[in-house]
Formats: C-alpha cells, structure tokens, sequence
C-alpha cells in the first residue's frame, strides 16, 4: 500500500521526462495514485508523447488555464469519469521574454498581465475545475520559487511568484472549511525546460550547492517530488497555506 493509494490526481505541467511535474507524476503513481494529465497548445502533443513514458500511459486532457471553455470541460470530464478528485498539482509558470533579464523596467503592462494570468491567477482556475469534485482531505499543491527576494534576472516572474504564494493563502483560507488544503512547495533550483528559459539561471546553479545546509543537485528533483506526495497524503492533515521549502535549506542561510 503506498501512501496514494485509491487517490485520483491532475497533475498539470509535464513537458518532458525532465520536467518537475513528471517526476511528482512518476512517484505519485509508484505510490499508488490514478493520475490525469493536462497539457496546453504547442506543447500538448509533448505532454502526451512524454506520457507513454509513466506507467499506465495516463490520459493526457487539454487545459489552457486562459480558456474558460477548456476549463469547464476539464471539469466535465473530471465529473463523468472519475466523479470525485483527490488532489491537483499546479505546475504552470510562463512570461514573456521582456518580463525575464536583468532590465526590470523594459516590461510593459501586456507582458505583465500575461505572466500574472498564467502563472498565478491560474492557481484559483484550476481550484475552480477541481475544488467541487473534492472530498474532505483532498490537497492542492502548487510548485513554488521562493518570491521574499529580488532574484537575478527572475523580475516579474518573481512578483507573478509573490502573486502566486498568496493567492494560495487565499485559497487555502476560502477552501478549508471544505476540507480542502491549499499548500505550495518552493523548490530549489532545478534543471528544466523553464529553467533553461530564465537568463543568468546558471547563477543559481553556481551558488545553490555550496550554501545549502543539505546540499542541493540540480540534477535530482526527487526531494520535491517525494514532499508533493507528502502533501497529497493523509499525513499532514492540518496543514493548508503553508509554503514548504524543499531547497537543500538554502532559505534558511542569511546573505
């Protein structure tokens, strides 16, 4: 019996095998969990192409979290074929180019309110679609950067971060007298296609192993997985709007 056992998940933002979200996929389902997959635009052919690679080979749905048509019928389906939802992962990030580099100032309005959109307001979509098909128990767990600091070249995306880490607050507050929990994982950095796309990301590379208490490989996103499936559990049953460093201890050690 693995600690997901009979669980039903969505799992948002598997790209490639490389991707954070697959591996909280992967071991979701070594614990025993169902698992859907949601995949957007260009890169829904790559998320199902990147699902023969799981066990099971999961159901790939398209979600454009924009789109309140695909939005309703992500819930559709989530009501006719599985009834009830266990828990959702949400793994959605994007920005505009101007909104990433070091030139904080460059980013027009139009570029922010997509970053916004997308990578923050997205956490209340995806409640949306999942929280009326949830029992009491039931988790959301969305993948984090610690947004306290003004990273190098991370700008806007950083205050859609800060967005994104209250707006689960929020939830978190609005959802659990349902007994739904809200919680979010700021993870250190890790090697993925979204990392590949922040200018300078090799920065956090350089410093991240050598002040983390633990340690820290960009390489292994196992740890992040494997504290995902810690919150989509029963064991940790009253904890809702909490942002769990999973980071090596990086957050911890002072500048």
């Amino acid at each position: 019996m693995g600690l997901l056992s009979g669980k039903r998940l969505l799992i948002t933002g598997v790209l490639t095998d490389s991707s954070l979200a697959f591996a909280v996929a992967e071991r979701s389902i070594a614990e025993g969990a169902e698992i859907v997959l949601t995949g957007a635009g260009r890169g829904l052919s790559l998320t199902r192409r990147t699902a023969r690679k799981l066990d099971g080979q999961p159901e790939v749905l398209e979600f454009d979290v924009t789109s309140v048509e695909q939005a309703k019928d992500l819930n559709t389906w989530l009501k006719t074929n599985w009834g009830e939802v266990d828990g959702a992962l949400h793994a959605i990030g994007f920005a505009p180019e101007a909104c990433l580099g070091e030139d904080f100032m460059s980013a027009t309005w139009d570029d922010v309110k997509v970053a916004m959109e997308i990578s923050a307001y997205s956490l209340k979509t995806l409640a949306e679609v999942v929280s009326p098909l949830m029992p009491r128990g039931s988790s959301i767990v969305g993948l984090d950067f610690d947004a306290r600091f003004a990273w190098p070249a991370y700008n806007w995306m950083g205050v859609a971060k800060a967005a994104l880490e209250s707006t689960s607050r929020y939830l978190a507050k609005s959802l659990g007298p349902d007994g739904i929990r809200v919680n979010l994982v700021a993870a250190g950095p890790i090697k993925t296609m979204a990392a590949k796309s922040i200018p300078g990301f090799s920065e956090f590379e350089d410093a991240w192993d050598g002040r983390s208490p633990l340690g820290w490989d960009v390489e292994d996103p196992e740890p992040v997985a494997r504290s995902c499936v810690a919150l989509f559990s029963d064991w940790l049953p009253a904890t809702t709007g909490e942002l769990l460093h999973v980071d090596g201890g990086y957050h911890s050690i002072g500048a």
